[in-house]
């Protein structure tokens, strides 16, 4: 015995029809509304394309080109395609350049600046207003320095005759040049001593605003002071600790002015990071497509870091 399949009768397709036609209509003003909502960002669209959007894409363009300062090519560039992207994995200081950005942010930045910042807001936290007053203005004064400011400071500091090398032989110890046989250390110490100021003032902020009475709960329970850290404080203030950690690797990934006034990228390319290489290529060297090709990597690395931070942050789906 087989089943058979009922069609739907005249009268129930016509029942049918002004259900589509209403569902139809409905999708139409949603639409409407949306484009209505969207009309008074049309400003900042505009302006966010223009000033953010634009430039990254002119960038991305100028990569593809043999533009450069001085020559036939300066007046009269060509799209030579990939290139310049080719050249650049052929060539010898560029994975040393990568290698040298990742052990200078890694160092200065995400380890460093954040673990710093962190302990120094937790002790200021915990000290009475004087000494936290004290102890925040002389972190935080590093950071107001204009940057070419602090890079000479740290020149001064570090150079042969510096005020390190002062000061150890005031102990009857002779110091090194340590921006020529250590330079990655000296730029990797300069970057903390003038960032770590910045995560300092987003932990602050962070600490203050976790409850006290949930600290004084687990406190009461028998909690240690270090497993109040680990099991109640870090857990609330854990988004700002992942912003935080976005926002000083980007940071530190573009940090130019520090490295080039103190070691100019030297000795030889011992502390060339991205940055500086770019800038070399670009003006040393006038070639301006090969050092917008690195320029544009720096931008991806930067890129990647902003996603897995972001993806990070969000909260998760219980």
């Amino acid at each position: 015995m087989t089943a058979q399949v009922l069609s739907p009768t005249p009268a129930a397709r016509d029942r049918r029809r002004p259900d589509r036609q209403r569902s139809g209509r409905r999708s139409i003003h949603a639409a409407i509304a949306r484009v209505a909502r969207m009309i008074p960002l049309a400003p900042a669209i505009i302006i966010m394309v223009i000033f953010l959007v634009g430039p990254i894409v002119w960038s991305f363009y100028g990569s593809l080109t043999n533009a450069a300062l001085t020559g036939p090519n300066a007046a009269h560039s060509s799209f030579i395609g990939l290139d310049n992207y080719v050249k650049l994995w052929n060539d010898p200081v560029f994975p040393l350049s990568l290698w040298l950005t990742v052990i200078f942010t890694l160092g200065s930045a995400v380890i460093s600046q954040n673990v710093l910042g962190l302990g120094i807001a937790l002790v200021i936290n915990r000290a009475n207003r004087r000494l936290g007053t004290l102890v925040s203005s002389f972190v935080v004064a590093a950071w107001i320095l204009p940057e070419i400011v602090a890079a000479f400071v740290c020149y001064a500091y570090f150079s042969k005759d510096g005020t390190l090398n002062q000061i150890l032989a005031a102990f009857g110890m002779t110091g090194p040049n340590w921006l020529y046989s250590f330079p990655m250390f000296a730029i990797i110490l300069a970057n903390i001593w003038r960032g770590t100021a910045f995560s300092l003032l987003v932990y602050q902020a962070a600490l203050n605003d976790v409850p006290p009475e949930i600290k004084e709960a687990a406190m009461i329970d028998g909690a240690s002071g270090a497993k109040r850290l680990l099991y109640v404080t870090i857990p609330m203030i854990k988004n700002t600790i992942t912003t935080n950690l976005m926002l000083i690797t980007l940071q530190t990934l573009s940090v130019f002015t520090l490295i080039y006034v103190m070691t100019a990228g030297g000795p030889g390319n011992d502390s060339t990071t991205l940055p500086v290489l770019a800038y070399k290529e670009a003006f040393r060297f006038s070639n301006i497509g090969y050092g917008t090709a690195i320029a544009t990597v720096l931008l991806l690395i930067g890129a990647v870091f902003s996603i897995i931070y972001t993806r990070a942050a969000r909260p998760s789906k219980d």
